[in-house]
């Protein structure tokens, strides 16, 4: 019987996957943001909008950040016949996951409000207090933007912060580009 000598896989590195746990959490649904943040519409009409590479571009130009699908999710908050104003759904990065908010958005393009719908990192979920989505409130197209200085820094949630910034912005652009003369 033969012996054989293992001894030389010893010098075989051993790869081993590691993987961060997932961590997520949902914490509206797409209607309940809706009812957050325009109280008084009696309904919430989704809306089919398909950007054109020129409205892209517009959007890119306008916010300094690129809108990342053509089709964004869309609602016009009606009551009665009349406008109060727009929800978007929309999706940024955190530092690894995606961050799922939707703004709200009046008829002359100054934002209602922001809410979190689902947080997927393990860290930064500060940016659900209401103290610092309330710093978007009558935000419009032409403010700055500017993190640590209109909009507040949290600190240990820089990339969440910035990228929700960026992504208001982004939105307002769409409003702007897209909606302000849909009604």
């Amino acid at each position: 019987m033969s012996h054989r000598n293992w001894s030389h896989l010893a010098a075989i590195p051993v790869l081993a996957v590691v993987s961060a746990p997932a961590w997520a959490a949902d914490y509206l649904s797409v209607e309940q943001a809706q009812h957050a943040l325009i109280p008084q519409a009696q309904s919430f009409v989704a809306v089919p909008v398909t950007l054109n590479p020129a409205q892209l571009t517009q959007i890119r130009r306008l916010s300094g950040t690129p809108q990342r699908t053509s089709q964004p999710r869309i609602w016009r908050a009606l009551s009665g016949n009349a406008t109060l104003g727009w929800v978007i759904v929309d999706e940024v990065i955190g530092k690894h996951e995606f961050i799922t908010y939707a703004t709200a958005i009046s008829p002359d393009g100054h934002v209602l409000g922001v809410e979190i719908l689902s947080y997927r990192e393990t860290k930064g979920g500060q940016v659900r207090d209401p103290r610092w989505r309330d710093r978007f409130r009558g935000k419009a197209l032409t403010d700055p933007f500017l993190l640590n200085q209109d909009i507040p820094n949290i600190s240990g949630a820089t990339l969440s912060c910035r990228n929700i910034t960026d992504g208001v912005k982004r939105l307002l652009a769409l409003h702007s580009v897209a909606l302000a003369h849909a009604g």
